[in-house]
């Protein structure tokens, strides 16, 4: 006799889709490896804006860094590594002493050559190098008013410099400057006159000596550069700036 007390279960199975399987691990891993790459950028963005020294501190600290030994901090090692770096610049910037000499020679050769000319002489340092400028004053222009022909006292000042700078170890830039009292020459402007001006000196010192393969530029900057920044109309305005930039391996 069968027994009608049995109970029938049936089961059910439901296929789960494919993103539900997986779930949104991915999108987890995604998150985690963008945010990874957003903070690779940004040190690399900070150390972008370090300045050489801590650089070569940090570069320094991890390349010589041992977990098994305690060793110095970045930035107790940062004042050792600033000692290097002053003295690697030494070794390759031009000798300050050299151009310092250099100065005091030329001053010297103009109280000797051109000391009826000297006021219309100025000489200064710049950066790696030496500025020479010939200047006009009230009443005696280094140039005729509107014309790019140095006058005789401008070649005797011209000839004296090219002697003296032909044999420096120094490539040379020549510039010429206007005062802000408008050109009056037709389509020509401050611009044109200034340049023609430099390429006029350019010409003299390289008659007088100075190989033309050591002329860097030869530009004209019109009234933009004004000496006397007080008076742009000042006469000493006017005037050719020869700028010896000395070659740093040469002056080591």
């Amino acid at each position: 006799m069968a027994d009608k007390s049995k109970t029938t279960i049936i089961v059910k199975r439901v296929k789960k889709g494919h993103e539900e399987h997986h779930g949104g691990s991915w999108k987890v891993a995604y998150a985690d490896f963008t945010t990874a790459m957003m903070a690779f950028f940004l040190l690399l963005w900070l150390l972008s804006m370090l300045d050489p020294v801590k650089k070569a501190a940090l570069a320094n600290f991890f390349r010589n860094f041992n977990i098994f030994e305690s060793g110095q901090s970045f930035m107790q090692q940062s004042s050792g590594i600033h000692q290097e770096i002053k003295t690697s610049i030494h070794e390759v910037s031009p000798s300050q002493s050299y151009v310092k000499k250099f100065e005091e020679q030329f001053k010297k050769t103009i109280e000797e050559k051109l000391k009826e000319l000297k006021d219309h002489i100025m000489i200064d340092t710049v950066e790696g190098g030496v500025r020479i400028q010939i200047v006009d004053l009230e009443g005696q222009p280094m140039f005729p008013l509107s014309s790019a022909e140095p006058t005789e006292k401008a070649r005797e000042i011209l000839k004296v410099v090219a002697e003296n700078i032909k044999d420096e170890p120094a490539r040379i830039a020549v510039e010429g400057h206007t005062d802000a009292v408008p050109f009056r020459g037709g389509k020509t402007t401050n611009w044109e006159l200034s340049t023609a001006r430099a390429a006029s000196a350019r010409r003299e010192i390289e008659k007088y000596g100075v190989p033309p393969e050591k002329i860097a530029r030869v530009v004209g900057y019109a009234d933009t550069l004004p000496l006397i920044k007080e008076d742009p109309k000042d006469p000493r305005n006017r005037r050719i700036s020869i700028i010896l930039m000395f070659e740093k391996e040469k002056q080591a």
